[in-house]
């Protein structure tokens, strides 16, 4: 088996209430494995068809309706989601989002909940998700997925960071505020570039090596949002 990231689905990977469907691919920080869906799923379902509540703005029934003649279903739909994250998808423990339902793990795919909308880079479950994140998911100053050791991805073994996640964390360091962390992150991860400042999908900070796919269209992708938001700090 193998714990190689799965393809990002054309169409959101979640459980609908009501519903028992659910695509076969996983995301790139889900576990392919897993038959549960994670909560960043399920947010992401929630945050395509709204721009409401959780970002602040007016609801766009536009997005919701298009051409369908369904758009009054779809906005029940996606309040029900977010209301079913709120509900059970919060970590008593912590206060925190959390990996899934019925557990207080984390991965790092919550940190794009304020990236979709979902929720407010400040918003106070989403600082606690962070401090849970960085107590859990960086022993080597680098973002794991998940915690692998856990089994919830019926893979043995561990795997290295994914850098795409750390970049995520830079943003959301920057966009609370929090510039000196989102500098040292952003520099300890561009100085693990190749000589032609390529980066890869992973890094081993063991063997101090790239690893994975290499060079990796994700990870840069993540880097410009980064560098984005830590720019806006500055201006």
């Amino acid at each position: 088996a193998s714990r190689a990231s799965g393809n990002c689905p054309s169409a959101p990977s979640t459980v609908f209430p009501g519903t028992r469907a659910r695509p076969p691919s996983a995301s790139v920080t889900v576990p392919s494995n897993s038959s549960r869906p994670t909560c960043s799923e399920r947010c992401s379902c929630a945050s395509t068809t709204r721009a409401g509540p959780a970002s602040r703005t007016r609801p766009s029934r536009g997005r919701c309706s298009g051409r369908s003649s369904n758009g009054s279903r779809w906005e029940a739909l996606r309040d029900e989601v977010a209301a079913d994250v709120a509900a059970h998808g919060v970590s008593a423990e912590h206060g925190g989002f959390t990996q899934y339902f019925g557990t207080d793990e984390v991965d790092a795919a919550l940190l794009q909940l304020p990236q979709v909308g979902f929720c407010a880079y400040d918003d106070p479950r989403m600082l606690a998700t962070v401090a849970r994140i960085e107590r859990d998911l960086m022993p080597d100053g680098f973002v794991l997925r998940y915690r692998a050791e856990t089994g919830v991805d019926g893979v043995p073994g561990v795997e290295n960071p994914f850098l795409t996640c750390s970049f995520w964390l830079v943003e959301q360091y920057a966009r609370t505020g929090r510039r000196d962390d989102a500098e040292a992150l952003m520099d300890r991860l561009l100085a693990v570039s190749n000589d032609v400042g390529m980066l890869s999908e992973e890094y081993d900070p063991v063997a101090k090596r790239q690893a994975g796919n290499t060079p990796q269209a994700l990870t840069h992708l993540a880097m410009i949002r980064a560098a984005d938001a830590l720019g806006g700090m500055l201006r």
